[in-house]
């Protein structure tokens, strides 16, 4: 039997749901993460079989120039997805928070923490890169 995870934006006129989640979970704190969503991180889990159950004319995309693609709401703003350059649309990572109900997803790194804002503080056990999961491990 599987599981369906259901999520939407903050005004709820996007909706989709998944089938399950990727194994790796991260709080990004690159520049524009922390942008888009307005916070010290941004926290994404690439998903298993996501599906727009409505509001898709509501989806509206950013490309920024590193070619990565930002989805958000149109109506409210709610930071909904990112796809790396060059992925296919199934293959975006959502915003853990936009879930509606408890997810079986553990935040297990922080990556590109060389660009940390300045007044976050991290002091959590969680391992720390300074670009991607591929780069150096440090400590914050």
């Amino acid at each position: 039997m599987t599981s369906i995870y259901k999520g939407s934006c903050l005004c709820g006129e996007v909706r989709f749901s998944v089938e399950g989640f990727s194994e790796q979970a991260a709080n990004c704190h690159c520049n524009m993460c922390r942008k888009f969503h307005g916070a010290a991180f941004g926290s994404l889990v690439g998903t298993i079989g996501l599906k727009w159950i409505s509001g898709q004319d509501y989806l509206k995309e950013f490309t920024a120039p590193n070619g990565t693609v930002r989805t958000f709401c149109r109506q409210c703003g709610s930071s909904l997805g990112f796809k790396s350059k060059d992925r296919r649309p199934e293959d975006m990572e959502i915003a853990i928070a936009t879930f509606d109900q408890d997810i079986p997803v553990q935040i297990d790194a922080h990556i590109f923490t060389k660009y940390k804002a300045n007044w976050c503080v991290i002091d959590d056990k969680l391992p720390a890169f300074l670009e991607g999961r591929e780069s150096e491990v440090v400590s914050v």
